[in-house]
């Protein structure tokens, strides 16, 4: 890889308020260069299932393998040394990847940087991808209460029986642990479990808090576990999911030649037993269960671990197992309710100087099989490309892209296309998806792409980033957002919606674009029909951008097949977020309503949150909002807005008989959840 370059990798070592001000940097001077990688060493012939990848026989092998990949590694490097000028500084190697548990000064960086039922068998109130698959977020209901997980504690607030009242709030990690270094991300609730994951520079990786719900609603902590691992940080995906009673996590374990020695950072897990007792890691992965194509190690190129965990909270201890594939570090993961699927990817610069992507997609079965994969091009937008159904898998690629990895997925440029292979086609992973499971679709470009699959329709839609802040369209321009069938042989269709497309979601079986035109934020529906997609119905919220970029921000509730209510968080113009990318740490201003009914919308109203409501929460860990702050929640006929430490119910009014009379929506109460705030007549106030 040429030397200027930058490593992705080294990179996404640094904590991530670092990281985000680096690229920040980067994506101001220049777009990021993307480079992740496929190959994985030979040399190594182990037994396997037929249509299944090889895994390594022993450690021995393993370890064989990656020292031959790092003694490549020093041959080139010393190669480079003895060609470079004497009067041209030698270029170093470049630092070593830090282990899990990271040094103690970057601890110290991230420190100043400031359940009654199962949950499938509830009504969800998180917008998950794969139905059955619920996503780590940051509120989940648990029968009568919800659960709120926010800057490092967990709170919970009783809403049965038409109740809005704060119950318990409880640190997000153990008792007597210091936080600082730690980012506590994601919350899942299976029956009386609550589940905290987090990531700890200082403790080793993946933080794991169980918390046991009573029937009023208090918290008691359980036990903390860690499993050893890299940030799995995404501003996209998510990394844990719960299915059932299975706890799955997505993780990555980068090795770089001159890091530390592989087989000491091999994937296990602990149980935390209090400050000052020596880690005691079980490794959960050995080398039989990491797997591997039949292509090359990459001397220049870092590898790594992709990494299944999936782990049983119905024992009584935790029980934890992984599987992994062995490749390239850039990275996107899919999960449907039967597998995970990984896309690994490498950049090539060729002789004629142009860059391509050389890509792997892996199955890895959640049922403790052998993966399979298949080598293929390109490289997904994030987990909203991929789609597994009717056996097949749906992937929309782009022609170059960095992944999903903090924020990779707001890069990428090239040219898109749609691929579609039979499952079938997922062998030992010597085979490749053919010029027939391709096909072309229109749009790409260079910067951040939404994409969706609704029915049996696929959508994307691009948005242009830093390039115009705050979207716009200009005459002439090519249509914004595109529509195909993924299944059929039809052509794409173009759906010149006039704005930018920085979110894609279902309206039952109709879809909106979401997207800046101006200051002014766009909602616009599209019909999907049997063989045509076309426009229809649009609203504009004057002054506005989302306030929330992530898929959990938005919540669409079908009250009919041709009828429903949807909720978004917004900012005032300028403020929050611009076009779907991080961009501040302050709260929603507010959450807007509106009602779809035939596609067309009506405008209910807002529900606002408390002005001059901030004030100091003595946040000791996760002082950044990463995950975002403000949600839609509906509960059976309620409607709620959760804004930083606010919950406010709203009613819907008018509406009569033929809708003679507008419908809108009110503020019927609020409560406020924060460290030392307080209530009165049951509004929240910061001066109680």
């Amino acid at each position: 890889m040429p030397a200027h370059h930058p490593d992705p990798e080294a990179i996404a070592a640094l904590p991530r308020f670092a990281h985000r001000r680096l690229l920040a940097h980067r994506w101001r001077a220049a777009a990021l260069v993307v480079i992740a990688c496929l190959g994985v060493a030979g040399g190594m012939a182990g037994a396997h299932a037929e249509g299944t990848l090889a895994a390594y026989a022993s450690d021995d092998e393993l370890a064989a393998a990656l020292g031959r990949w790092r003694s490549q590694a020093e041959q080139a490097q010393q190669a480079r040394r003895e060609r470079a000028s004497p009067m041209m500084p030698v270029v170093p190697a470049p630092a070593a990847m830090p282990a899990p548990a990271a040094p103690a000064a970057m601890a110290k960086a991230e420190a100043q940087a400031g359940a009654s039922q199962d949950a499938a068998s509830q009504e969800s109130i998180t917008n998950v991808q794969t139905a059955g698959v619920d996503e780590g977020g940051i509120v989940k209901r648990a029968g009568d209460h919800l659960v709120i997980l926010r800057r490092g504690r967990l709170f919970t607030v009783r809403v049965g029986g038409d109740a809005l009242r704060p119950v318990a709030m409880a640190d997000a990690y153990a008792p007597n642990a210091d936080p600082r270094g730690a980012w506590y991300d994601e919350l899942l609730v299976s029956g009386r479990t609550v589940v905290v994951v987090g990531y700890s520079y200082a403790r080793g990786g993946t933080e794991i808090g169980l918390f046991d719900l009573g029937d009023d609603g208090s918290l008691a902590y359980r036990a903390t576990w860690h499993l050893r691992s890299f940030d799995y940080y995404s501003a996209r995906n998510y990394a844990s999911r719960l299915i059932g009673r299975k706890l799955v996590f997505y993780s990555p374990t980068l090795l770089q030649p001159w890091g530390p020695a592989p087989m000491q950072l091999m994937p296990g897990v602990r149980r935390w037993q209090g400050p000052g007792t020596p880690p005691d890691w079980e490794r959960i992965l050995p080398a039989t269960r990491i797997y591997r194509t039949d292509d090359d190690f990459d001397p220049a190129q870092p590898l790594a671990l992709h990494t299944v965990t999936a782990c049983d909270l119905g024992a009584s201890a935790m029980r934890c197992e992984s599987t992994a594939v062995l490749g390239p570090a850039g990275r996107v993961f899919y999960v449907s309710q039967g597998s995970v699927y990984v896309w690994t990817g490498r950049w090539n610069r060729g002789a004629d100087g142009r860059g391509s992507t050389q890509a792997a997609v892996f199955r890895i079965p959640l049922d403790g099989g052998a993966p399979s994969g298949l080598k293929t091009a390109g490289m997904p937008v994030d987990q909203m490309s991929f789609l597994e159904e009717r056996g097949h898998l749906n992937v929309l690629v782009r022609e170059s892209g960095a992944g999903e990895g903090m924020w990779g997925g707001e890069s990428g440029q090239g040219r898109l296309a749609l691929m579609r292979v039979p499952l079938a086609a997922f062998g030992d992973g010597r085979g490749s998806a053919q010029r027939e499971h391709y096909r072309l679709l229109p749009g790409g470009g260079v910067g951040p792409l939404q994409n969706r699959y609704v029915g049996d329709w696929l959508l994307w839609g691009e948005s242009p980033g830093w390039r115009r802040p705050q979207g716009s369209t200009r005459p002439g321009e090519p249509p914004s957002a595109w529509a195909v069938r993924h299944a059929d042989a039809g052509e794409p269709q173009a759906l010149s919606a006039g704005h930018a497309v920085e979110r894609i979601e279902a309206l039952g079986a109709h879809a909106v674009l979401v997207g800046n035109q101006g200051g002014d934020l766009h909602f616009t529906a599209v019909q999907l029909g049997r063989h045509q997609a076309r426009l229809a119905g649009n609203h504009v919220q004057r002054g506005a951008s989302q306030g929330e970029s992530r898929t959990h921000g938005f919540f669409y509730r079908p009250q009919g097949d041709d009828e429903g209510l949807l909720g978004l968080p917004i900012v005032g113009n300028g403020a929050g977020r611009r076009s779907g990318v991080y961009a501040g740490s302050g709260g929603s201003a507010s959450v807007v309503f509106l009602r779809q009914r035939r596609l067309d919308f009506q405008m209910l109203g807002e529900l606002v949150a408390q002005p001059g409501g901030s004030r100091n929460d003595g946040c000791r860990a996760s002082c950044v909002d990463w995950y975002g702050n403000a949600r839609p929640i509906f509960l059976g006929d309620r409607v709620f807005a959760l804004m930083g430490y606010e919950l406010v119910e709203g009613r819907l009014t008018g509406g009569g008989w033929r809708w003679a009379e507008e419908e809108r929506i009110e503020e019927r109460r609020r409560v406020s959840f924060a460290p030392g705030g307080g209530t009165r007549d049951g509004r929240y106030s910061p001066f109680q």
